[in-house]
């Protein structure tokens, strides 16, 4: 009996993400349904609410309509809230609602947030999530006011919510925006437009608990956290990394950035590069890019993120510590080591499992698609992985899909956002069970 109620215990965590994310696609379904939410005042067909709901709150960015001239101002601000919604996440954003109904945060509410963030301790958590409730608010504010400087003299008074828009969804990583139907590509030249969009999805990515390690320590690189120098290590390293490739494979092509002069490039490589890391927007059509630079988004993208932020995909420390174990292996080392440190065997194996379930799923989209949709193979592997790692960019698929694939491509939104999660915080909240039975150890062989 005692046995069971842990169980149940140690599930309830993963059953109020996945089960609090659904709610909220549900009834931002139902609300996007309504002639209200429409431009034209009719009503909206259910599939295509469900994957704007989806796309939302997943924080993808992938649309059937157009999010600019299809929705309403009412149908605009609920993806808006949708978005806050998706990025904070279920947990944060309950949170938030009970300390401003100031209502008693229970013991379950702060075991439920030290999951969300991956803490090992119970104190200054509600202090914890006010404090990422209001980085968030300061730093979408201040995206918006430099958005302002452009789209105000750009689109009148209409700019100021455009402005607010884009920020909470640069941040949010989501990649919706209501400039039109080429997102960002007509400000591909414009330096305050891609420097903010740039820095509003970096440090949503990041990762809270990264923010809060870096305004402690201040410049202490050696006091930092093992967590903490490796999300800026690594991300610093694929930023740069993607931006050289996609400059060296895309300088030619006319079709993207061949005609911009090279600071544009620059620009625009460092652009294409930061967005991939589950953010959604683009500043070049992404149908034209070359093979080469597909193929660096499509890692770009499965990576994704960090931990603990907005951001999508399997996020930069599973990868680098799959990798590091690896090399340790090749070294015939039998810890993985980074920074003079040892990497726990538990965080080891979650990073395996997160792995193995995303390319899983990334495996079961492309079939289900590939056997029901008419589309190229690097198209379908550009859209599932970004619907799979909530990127939101698109190679001109989405609109294409019928109602299948919508449905295909709404799935995997959804179970990018959640599984991950899930299987991480089931890892994080199981107890090890000292009744379990121990069988005697036998080798197999490998490779």
């Amino acid at each position: 009996m005692k046995r069971m109620k842990r169980s149940t215990r140690s599930l309830s965590t993963t059953h109020l993400i996945a089960f609090g994310f659904l709610c909220a696609i549900i009834i931002g379904a139902i609300l996007l349904m309504l002639p209200i939410s429409s431009a034209e005042g009719v009503w909206t067909n259910p599939v295509d609410a469900l994957f704007t709901a989806t796309t939302s709150v997943c924080v993808t960015g992938l649309v059937t309509v157009s999010t600019a001239g299809y929705w309403s101002l009412f149908g605009q601000i609920v993806i808006l809230i949708l978005i806050q919604f998706g990025g904070l996440g279920i947990v944060t954003f309950t949170t938030a609602i009970l300390i401003i109904a100031a209502r008693r945060i229970t013991l379950k509410d702060r075991l439920l947030i030290k999951d969300a963030y991956n803490l090992d301790s119970l104190s200054g958590l509600v202090a914890l999530t006010r404090r990422v409730l209001k980085g968030a608010l300061v730093i979408e504010g201040i995206g918006a006011l430099l958005y302002m400087i452009v789209f105000i003299p750009e689109y009148g008074l209409s700019g100021i919510f455009k402005s607010i828009f884009n920020s909470v969804s640069a941040f949010c990583n989501a990649g919706l925006d209501l400039l039109g139907d080429t997102s960002l590509q007509p400000f591909s030249e414009n330096i305050v437009i891609n420097i903010t969009t740039m820095l509003l999805i970096i440090i949503g990515g990041l990762g809270f608990p990264v923010w809060w390690d870096l305004l402690k320590k201040r410049f202490s690189i050696r006091k930092y956290e093992l967590h903490t120098k490796m999300v800026l290590s690594v991300t610093l390293f694929l930023i740069v990394f993607g931006a050289v490739l996609v400059f060296i494979f895309e300088y030619n092509n006319p079709a993207t950035m061949g005609d911009m002069s090279v600071g544009n490039k620059i620009q625009a490589s460092l652009f294409q590069s930061v967005t991939t890391r589950t953010a959604g927007f683009c500043t070049v059509p992404q149908e034209n890019l070359t093979n080469g630079s597909a193929f660096i988004s499509i890692i770009l993208m499965f990576i994704g993120g960090s931990p603990s932020g907005t951001a999508g995909g399997v996020k930069t420390v599973t990868v680098a510590m799959i990798f590091l174990t690896a090399i340790a292996i090749v070294r015939g080392k039998n810890d993985t080591e980074a920074f003079g440190r040892k990497i726990s065997e538990a965080n080891i194996r979650k990073g395996i499992a997160v792995l193995v379930v995303s390319i899983s799923t990334l495996l079961l989209t492309m079939g289900l698609l590939s056997a029901t949709q008419n589309i190229s193979f690097l198209d379908m592997f550009y859209e599932s992985v970004s619907a799979i790692a909530t990127v939101g960019l698109t190679r001109d698929v989405t609109g294409r899909l019928d109602t299948i694939g919508k449905l295909i491509i709404i799935f995997a939104m959804y179970a990018g956002r959640i599984g991950p999660i899930s299987l991480a915080l089931f890892f994080n909240t199981r107890k090890n069970d000292k009744n379990i039975r121990h069988y005697p150890e036998e080798k197999i062989r490998v490779g």
